[in-house]
């Protein structure tokens, strides 16, 4: 007898039945907020942290088009575990673009074989956190704001001002554990509530030479101006997959439990002219954003691929590309998740039912970067044919 030939899953099959775990606990997980550290293990054990990792470094090689398509799958059930998945990677992606092979390759060996989770205490905009300088390394001390994913994280991106440098940026990798370090587990927010997003206290924390991330350091060369249009991806995906999981749900409700009004002459909602309408019209967006962000996910495999060779205007094609995917991801979006109500009805208001967490994920992180400034730099290429400026946010 022949016995058949094992399988293995793809990537995207372990996510999908990831994501069906997820699936089953995502409302009760909403309403509780916190850490979901069973969700978080679950990730480690599938192999998943090392999507984005090339093979010979024991990753499983996936580009950056297969490594958000999975972002994008737990984005439909789960937007908390997605946006902690996506920065996983993004947080890769930041020392591979900013430091020396000596430094990443190491980091990258370790969290394939480790199962490192990397968590997210750098942000530009927040300049508390400040750099006082010694012999042969520095301390950072100061407060954090946003940190995603930091908590349960084995390895965490930070930054501080080197006022010394006249504010230059410092940014490093270093364990989660260090002394000094305080997580503070305080989000609390509306929506995102299992991110993890709370706030930091970095008390003269000491960052080796070989952890900071200096040459060629960061936004220094068009391909190490990658890294922003990355996380714009990311939260394009993020926010597509949101839209799609608020639609399936909708969808759901309507054919099995909403019923046309009384002055409809339909007999169900199938055949309701006003439910067409609505989802016709969801249909239109949700297609539209998805091949603008397919495109920019190709455009972003081929930038990768050229490394050190990326010129600036190939880099500068890439954001209006990526920068108009996330506009028409936010503004679909908010407009789905919100008129979803339009095709349920009253009854689907019903707390249990917390359909209203989609619009409140989404809202909450739209908000972290206006769409109005990414609206103002197409209307400088579309106008005036000026391209994006790189900086952390475009």
């Amino acid at each position: 007898m022949t016995l058949p030939t094992p399988t293995l899953q793809t990537p995207l099959q372990i996510a999908r039945d990831l994501a069906a775990s997820f699936a089953a606990s995502a409302v009760e997980r909403d309403a509780r907020g916190g850490t979901p550290k069973a969700e978080r293990d679950a990730l480690r054990a599938s192999g998943l942290l090392g999507l984005v990792i090339p093979s010979q470094y024991g990753g499983l090689g996936a580009s950056w088009s297969e490594t958000l398509e999975v972002t994008r799958e737990f984005a439909r059930v789960d937007s908390s575990i997605a946006h902690v998945f996506g920065f996983q990677h993004l947080m890769l992606a930041t020392v591979r673009l900013f430091s020396r092979p000596e430094q990443w390759e190491p980091w990258f060996e370790q969290t394939a074989r480790k199962h490192w989770f990397w968590g997210n205490a750098l942000n530009p905009l927040d300049t508390r956190t400040v750099v006082k300088r010694f012999d042969g390394w520095v301390e950072f001390s100061g407060k954090k704001s946003f940190c995603s994913g930091a908590s349960d994280s084995e390895m965490l991106i930070a930054s501080a001002v080197d006022e010394s440098a006249g504010g230059k940026l410092l940014i490093a990798a270093v364990p989660s554990a260090r002394s000094g370090i305080t997580l503070h587990g305080d989000w609390d927010n509306i929506g995102q509530r299992q991110t993890d997003s709370g706030s930091a206290t970095f008390e003269r924390v000491r960052i080796e030479q070989g952890e900071l991330l200096l040459d060629p350091g960061p936004l220094s060369t068009p391909f190490a101006c990658l890294r922003p249009l990355i996380a714009q991806l990311h939260f394009a995906n993020l926010f597509l997959g949101i839209t799609e999981g608020a639609f399936a749900e909708a969808r759901q409700y309507t054919l099995n439990e909403s019923r046309p009004w009384f002055r409809s002459s339909a007999r169900h909602s199938g055949e309701d002219p006003h439910m067409l309408r609505h989802y016709g019209e969801f249909w239109v967006g949700l297609e539209s954003v998805r091949l603008l962000i397919e495109r920019a996910a190709g455009l972003l495999d081929k930038a990768w691929a050229k490394g050190t060779g990326l010129g600036a205007e190939e880099r500068g094609q890439l954001a209006l590309a990526i920068g108009t995917a996330k506009v028409a991801a936010t503004r679909h979006g908010l407009d789905i998740c919100n008129r979803l109500f339009e095709v349920t009805g009253a009854r689907a208001t019903h707390a249990s039912l917390r359909f209203d967490r989609h619009w409140r994920n989404l809202r909450t992180q739209t908000l972290h970067d206006p769409v109005d400034y990414r609206v103002h730099e197409l209307g400088e290429w579309a106008l005036n044919g000026t391209r994006p400026t790189p900086t952390f946010y475009s």
